[in-house]
């Protein structure tokens, strides 16, 4: 009697498993679908005299143009794609399509965390569906982009790992993504460069992006927020290539100074990120001989500025070689400053987000986007945009939020 007792409990448990797991599959697929058959309903962004890459010898794509030349930067989009997540997809959707389509760029970066594939909140682990979403949207809206991998974008648990969503985005079939994977003997996925050239053949911006890598092995699963750093295998494919690029002006040009300007593109920001912040906060919020703060706020808590645990030699490179003038990073989704530090400027980019952060869906005076303007000397300006502006109109209603200024922190941990 007992063992059989024991038997339909096992039974009855095996059963609500297999009803729980069916149907949350069903809504997982009813809300991606229907998600996805939202997404073309969007308009394709008409642009006037819109600068169509190509690829050179060297397997660079190239924008040649004599005007200025438009990026908005994206970061920490967070689609969940699973069926807890439905409706805060649409909203990061929405909000995506109403400020690219208002902005008109040439070039759309995203600076990681597309996807959330976490399943306490997304509901799911399959971080494919969520590359497939934000990819067709972008395909639909018809402006070229490209992306930086982040920490989320492939979880250790996640269905699908770094080189399989790499191989989705560089051959997938779309006409407007950009990505390349990079060479093999550089770690990481998405190293690669997209240049701007003008009618006479000189290089006037490189655009460099990088894979900042995710957790530690000591710290897998994030919860000690443990990340990596840029590594050396970057920093000399990177040096590798400001020299060539040099070269190359050298041979087209009797410019004065053939070294390109440059910027870059990646997810967790350098360790000099923490130091310009303290930096400026330590002398009470003014300038120092180092530090130049242009906009922006820091509003993490804790240590405010999320780096990786070790050092890498990228900034240090970049100072020595003299072409890099910006970085623009994502990640710490309430920071979103802007500050010159030894004379490069460090950014952050304005997050998306509704779906990480707990009850961040229902504030707003982070969410949006960074508008980056380069001019044909190589010099760039960059700019902080609100999402709910009312230039940017979106095509499902926005919803309503906190706009509570935030707070600028400047609680530093003792060292």
């Amino acid at each position: 009697m007992k063992g059989k007792l024991f038997f339909k409990i096992v039974g009855i448990i095996l059963a609500v498993v297999v009803l729980f797991f069916a149907v949350t599959s069903l809504i997982t697929t009813v809300g991606k679908n229907s998600n996805m058959k939202k997404i073309e309903s969007f308009e394709q962004v008409k642009i006037e005299n819109r600068i169509v890459p190509v690829e050179d010898e060297n397997g660079y794509w190239t924008f040649t143009t004599d005007r200025d030349f438009k990026v908005v930067q994206l970061t920490d989009v967070h689609i969940g794609a699973g069926f807890m997540s439905h409706f805060k997809d649409l909203k990061a959707l929405n909000a995506v399509a109403a400020m690219v389509t208002a902005e008109k760029p040439d070039l759309v970066i995203v600076t990681g965390d597309i996807a959330y594939p976490v399943p306490p909140q997304a509901g799911t682990d399959d971080n494919l569906a969520s590359a497939k979403m934000f990819a067709s949207l972008m395909e639909k809206l018809g402006i070229y982009w490209t992306v930086t991998f982040g920490n989320h974008d492939t979880e250790i648990y996640s269905d699908y790992d770094r080189a399989e969503i790499a191989e989705f985005y560089e051959n997938g079939g779309f006409k407007y993504c950009l990505f390349k994977s990079g060479l093999e003997d550089v770690d990481g996925y998405g190293n690669n460069i997209i240049n701007i050239k003008n009618s006479k053949g000189e290089i006037t911006q490189s655009i460099f992006t990088f894979d900042s890598h995710s957790y530690l092995r000591h710290d897998i699963l994030g919860f000690g927020h443990g990340y990596e750093n840029i590594r050396e295998s970057q920093v000399e494919w990177y040096r590798n290539c400001v020299e060539e690029l040099t070269a190359y002006n050298k041979s087209v040009s009797d410019m004065k100074n053939p070294v390109p300007s440059s910027t870059a593109f990646f997810h967790i920001p350098l360790t000099e990120y923490r130091d310009a912040w303290y930096e400026y906060v330590k002398n009470d919020f003014k300038d120092t001989e180092n530090v130049k703060f242009i906009h922006g706020v820091a509003g993490e808590d804790g240590v405010i500025v999320f780096t990786g645990e070790g050092e890498d030699a990228l900034f240090e490179t970049m100072l020595e070689l003299g072409s890099t003038k910006g970085i623009f990073c994502g990640h710490d989704h309430e920071n979103n400053f802007s500050i010159e530090y030894k004379g490069i400027q460090l950014s952050y980019g304005m997050s998306i987000d509704y779906l990480a952060y707990i009850g961040i869906s229902k504030v707003g005076a982070q969410r949006g986007c960074k508008v980056i303007t380069y001019s044909p000397d190589g010099s760039f300006t960059s700019q902080n945009e609100n999402y709910y502006q009312d230039k940017y109109i979106s095509q499902f209603e926005k919803e309503v939020v906190n706009m509570e200024e935030m707070t600028q922190l400047a609680e530093i941990p003792e060292e």
